[in-house]
């Protein structure tokens, strides 16, 4: 059991759903869900009453919802009976229920059909609703936008009556004063704008966030000596995002007052308030403010003049589960909303998930400051559901279908073919016929023979899948992402993360900066641009310190080191210059120590000039042979002058075997070249 309070626990839903309580007695309470999805429970029973799916409830999401007004619906009944013959009911039946939506446009549901009423698109609002609120008497309905724009809508024909521009912002909440003259907006300044004229009759200071919620908290001025013009002197209240102060403001004859006359202090954001209204100077307002915690601040005050410091709660409403056992403690339950019974002296919480919510009605005890409320609401229907909805399943699918991958839309991821069977492969085989190809061993195999481009991530999906890795701890998914040196692609990553992801992330580079070297060197480039790119959303983080303590302190013991490895960079530098200093120096003695060796370079040199001397010994011992053979020819000449031409002939036979000798002349000179040498 307590596993399964455990359970009921972590899947409740966030105050600030839109949820209303139907004008008559309370009878009813409409919650539109975050799946798009509007019920209607009976808050005496706790029985679902009706359940309605928009056709756009995916797209065009529940953004508020208002019931029409009592008084209207009392008017209305009988004549749609008439008209239509349908079986209203009672007077008291509640009928429509105005729903505004993410894409602009309106969705009138009526109850007592079950269905659809009717459907306000043409001519209003280009984005987002942000507030509706009915006329109580003539049956109009008015609505505000994030398009500046307030629009006036005739429910009868579902067209627009009038639109104009409400604010320079985004004009966030809207009010209709008690006599239905005036109306209030607010985006961060509040406006108060006379309806038949469509012009701005008082301008208040507002808040420094959006306005989330107006009301009127008394229907007469606090002086009734002075003649009531139905608006100067009431009071009115405002609360905003992200702010914990409720500001009442007084409408005042002169236009110098514009700040508020007094507050209300919570805890947290207001996401839903519910008052009684003051009839009268001694009545006191009492107030109920569902704040983003989970708590109810109860207030009783008599508004009656200006108020300098803010207002505390009388009373505080708190519900838990029970703790069972010494290691179980118990868990707060968040409180959806609270309203007051038409006695004015119990409240109706609403607690528990959006799925199967907790109603309850609790009577006030203005002795006791604080209330908890301890429920054990794990026997309800909720933990079945929770399962249900949560448990993962593998749908089955067939080979048509093609299958989206999370985060990037028209993307589908091919479905392989089913292999062929390997039993039919060796009944071919044994059958004798023709031979398996090998894409069909391929397949039978079940060989991925995709190439390796396809495996890698693209660079689109990067964030989708840092983002699933980090909610997954998915190692291997962090690794494909975290591994990649391309900084463009980093930056890029970086950029295109969510915001929620960008603690996690941190504390991934802290775990992998204690790693390997090599890899923290990646994780400093990551690490860069994560702090640069979000260094805004950082710096707004109340618990920041303690969430980045770690990666503090591991910056600061590497930042410590650094000036000692600075120091031993520089000294080695200053080693590394002077050793190639020194060699330079002594750079000019290698020369002469090379030059002691010259001799036996010379030895060398000899040697191949002797080979060089015999081939010049060869040609002066030919030059020699050719004066000798010339000093013979003279000789002859002066012997035998007078037969010179039988002279001349034998002269001309010695000049060829002088020729002879002078080429076939090595073998002879040898021995006289060796004696030169020698």
């Amino acid at each position: 059991m307590a596993a399964g309070g455990g359970g009921v626990a972590d899947s409740f839903s966030p105050a600030g759903i839109p949820c209303a309580f139907s004008p008559q007695s309370q009878a009813y309470f409409a919650l539109a869900s975050t799946d798009g999805h509007l019920r209607v429970w009976e808050t005496a029973s706790n029985r679902l009453h009706q359940e309605y799916v928009p056709s756009a409830h995916l797209s065009g999401t529940c953004t508020c919802l208002v019931w029409a007004p009592a008084r209207l619906q009392a008017k209305e009944g009988p004549q749609r009976k008439k008209r239509k013959s349908e079986a209203i009911g009672t007077s008291n039946q509640v009928d429509l229920l105005a729903l505004g939506t993410a894409v602009g446009s309106i969705l009138l549901y009526s109850t007592v059909k079950g269905e659809l009423h009717s459907k306000l698109i043409s001519g209003g609002h280009d984005n987002k609703v942000n507030c509706i609120q009915w006329h109580q008497d003539n049956g109009c309905l008015y609505s505000c936008s994030d398009d500046k724009h307030i629009v006036e809508w005739n429910t009868q024909t579902c067209k627009v009556k009038c639109k104009w521009k409400g604010d320079n912002s985004s004009v966030s909440s809207l009010c209709i004063s008690p006599d239905g003259k005036m109306l209030l907006s607010a985006g961060r300044t509040i406006k108060l704008w006379v309806l038949e004229t469509k012009e701005v009759y008082r301008h208040f200071t507002g808040h420094a966030t959006p306005v989330s919620s107006l009301m009127f908290t008394t229907i007469r001025p606090p002086n009734e000596s002075q003649p009531f013009d139905g608006i100067t002197g009431l009071y009115f209240l405002s609360g905003a995002v992200h702010d914990r102060l409720l500001n009442v403001w007084q409408v005042r004859s002169e236009n110098k007052e514009k700040n508020a006359v007094m507050s209300f202090t919570v805890t947290d954001e207001p996401v839903y308030i519910d008052l009684t209204l003051s009839e009268n100077k001694e009545e006191p307002v009492k107030l109920a403010v569902v704040c983003r915690d989970g708590q109810v601040h109860l207030f009783e005050h008599i508004l009656n003049g200006y108020c300098k410091k803010p207002l505390t709660s009388n009373c505080t409403i708190q519900i838990a589960t029970p703790g069972k056992g010494k290691k179980s403690t118990p868990k707060p339950v968040p409180i959806l909303a609270a309203g007051f019974c038409s006695d004015k002296m119990s409240l109706l919480l609403v607690y528990g998930n959006w799925f199967q919510p907790t109603i309850e009605r609790v009577a006030l005890n203005s002795k006791e400051p604080h209330m908890c409320l301890v429920r054990d609401i794990s026997i309800c229907w909720a933990p079945k559901v929770e399962t249900a909805i949560t448990k993962v399943r593998t749908p089955v699918m067939n080979s048509e279908a093609k299958v989206l991958v999370p985060g990037i839309p028209g993307h589908h991821a091919a479905i392989k073919p089913a292999p062929p069977q390997t039993e039919e492969i060796e009944s071919k085989r044994k059958l004798g016929e023709k031979e398996v190809s090998i894409e069909e061993r391929l397949g039978a195999l079940d060989i991925d023979a995709k190439k390796e481009k396809d495996t890698l991530p693209q660079t689109n999906s990067f964030p989708v899948l840092l983002t699933q890795g980090l909610e997954s701890n998915d190692f291997e998914m962090l690794n494909k992402v975290l591994q990649t040196r391309n900084l463009n692609l980093i930056k890029r990553t970086v950029i295109r993360m969510p915001l929620h992801t960008v603690i996690p992330l941190l504390q991934e580079l802290t775990k992998r900066l204690q790693g390997h070297p090599n890899s923290a060197v990646i994780m400093v480039q990551w690490l860069k641009c994560v702090l640069t790119i979000h260094a805004s959303y950082l710096s707004t983080l109340p618990d920041l310190v303690p969430q980045l303590g770690t990666l503090y302190q591991l910056m600061e013991s590497r930042v410590k080191t650094f000036q000692k490895l600075s120091h031993l960079h520089g000294k080695l530098i200053l080693l590394i210059t002077q050793v190639t200093a020194s060699e330079k120096t002594k750079g000019p003695t290698c020369p002469a120590q090379k030059a002691k060796l010259v001799y036996e370079e010379e030895s060398s040199e000899d040697e191949s000039d002797d080979e060089l001397g015999d081939k010049d010994s060869d040609d002066n011992w030919d030059e020699d042979e050719e004066e000798k053979g010339g000093e013979k020819d003279e000789d002859v000449d002066e012997e035998e002058e007078e037969d010179a031409e039988e002279k001349d002939e034998e002269n001309g036979e010695d000049r060829d075997v002088a020729s002879e000798k002078e080429l076939n002349g090595d073998s002879d000179l040898d021995p006289e070249n060796e004696s030169e040498e020698e």
